[in-house]
Order: structure tokens, then C-alpha cells, then sequence
């Protein structure tokens, strides 16, 4: 089980350093598009900011998973991205949904390895 989780970190971390670097970068051509999605993405590259906000998240947490440091902390930060990129998916541009389905699924396996790490959060609350 441990290989199993190595190499669903290193291929998520993977995915999202390459995928963040080219949201920065441009260094690999996009496919064309739905037009909804380029509408999508016109008014997240409007806001000024959105682009690198998202894409730097992600070079943050890929990097953080591929290192093997900050695993839980990266899994947080990388959750939102996750669940946009699965709604992108699902209702601007279908062809990738697979590719999404499984990039959660990583998500969930590890996410589901570091339970212990979050399970304060689900508990019940308390003052500092």
C-alpha cells in the first residue's frame, strides 16, 4: 500500500506542477475549447488576478506532494481547485471529465491516508 501511495502523490503532484507551470508558462498549446469554457476562462483571465491565483496554487501543492512535504497541507489547498476542476469539467467542457474523475480520486485516496490529520476539523468545536 505504501508504493501505491507514493505514486498517487508523485502523479498528482505531477499533474498539477506541469499543468500550473503551463497555466504561468504557456509552454504547451491548450486544445480549442467549448465556447462556454473560453467564456469561462476570458472572465477568469479579466479579473486580473484569478489566473495566477489558481495556477500558482497549484505549483504550490505539486510541488508540496511531489517533496513529500506539507502532503496534508497541500491536499487542502489543492481540494477547491479539485472540485472547480471537476464542475469545468461537467458542465463547460465534458471531453476531459475522465481525466478530472481521476485526479479526484488521487485526491480521495490520499486524502483518505491523511483522515487522522483531518479529523479535527469534523470534531467538534473548540475555543483556543
Amino acid at each position: 500500500m505504501k508504493i501505491v501511495l507514493i505514486v498517487a502523490r508523485l502523479l498528482l503532484g505531477l499533474v498539477f506542477l506541469v499543468f500550473g507551470l503551463n497555466g504561468l508558462l504557456h509552454f504547451m498549446p491548450n486544445p480549442p475549447e467549448p465556447p462556454a469554457a473560453d467564456a469561462f476562462f476570458l472572465a477568469l483571465y479579466g479579473t486580473g488576478y484569478m489566473f495566477a491565483l489558481v495556477f500558482g496554487t497549484q505549483v504550490i501543492g505539486g510541488a508540496l506532494l511531489i517533496l513529500g512535504v506539507a502532503v496534508p497541507f497541500a491536499l487542502a489547498i489543492l481540494a477547491p481547485v479539485i472540485v472547480n476542476i471537476i464542475a469545468f469539467h461537467l458542465f463547460l467542457a465534458p471531453a476531459g471529465l475522465p481525466v478530472a474523475i481521476v485526479v479526484a480520486a488521487l485526491e480521495a485516496l490520499l486524502a483518505w491516508h491523511y483522515r487522522a490529520v483531518f479529523a479535527p476539523l469534523f470534531g467538534p468545536a473548540s475555543r483556543p
